[in-house]
């Protein structure tokens, strides 16, 4: 690897031990030990430091919307109007805010923002639009792709090595 890869610095243990806790966020100490080679003790302080750093952001369960009441699933670009960064700061923190957004990212192209909405149904996500976006004077307009099967989701990040 070369130096400016943000992995050069993880050994292969912490390679595994990555690759383990994305597999399985209640993965039991002991047999990440065993998989690693690694004592007990050296997997505690290696998962410390990797929580430290802010390699780990944290462990979440995968639910799944639909069995909660959340069968729908939304793509919208959002554009707009102005793009002062104050302004731009503010729709993030809001639709960061919304319970039912559960991914938000600043992006190029022909939006500014790009949101993975939850809904219950039809209406449900009309009255999320009126909340995020009708309600947002700095929002000049924004287009839905509603998702009609999902094949994918996760959240795992490739750990090479």
């Amino acid at each position: 690897m070369s130096s400016s890869d943000p992995l050069s610095s993880f050994d292969s243990a912490d390679r595994a031990i990555l690759k383990h806790l994305q597999d399985d966020a209640q993965i039991k100490l002991d047999t990440l030990a065993a998989e690693t080679g690694l004592s007990v003790a050296t997997v505690q302080r290696r998962i410390a430091r990797l929580r430290k750093t802010g390699v780990i952001k944290g462990a979440v369960s995968l639910l799944d919307p639909a069995q909660l009441g959340y069968p729908m699933t939304f793509i919208v670009a959002v554009e707009m109007e102005r793009e002062r960064p104050e302004q731009l700061d503010a729709f993030a923190r809001t639709a960061c805010a919304e319970p039912q957004v559960q991914q938000c990212h600043y992006v190029t192209g022909e939006g500014d923002f790009v949101l993975i909405c939850l809904a219950q149904n039809m209406d449900d996500f009309e009255a999320l639009t009126r909340r995020l976006f009708l309600a947002e004077p700095n929002v000049r307009r924004f287009r839905t792709s509603v998702v009609l099967i999902t094949r994918k989701r996760t959240l795992y990040v490739p750990v090479h090595g």
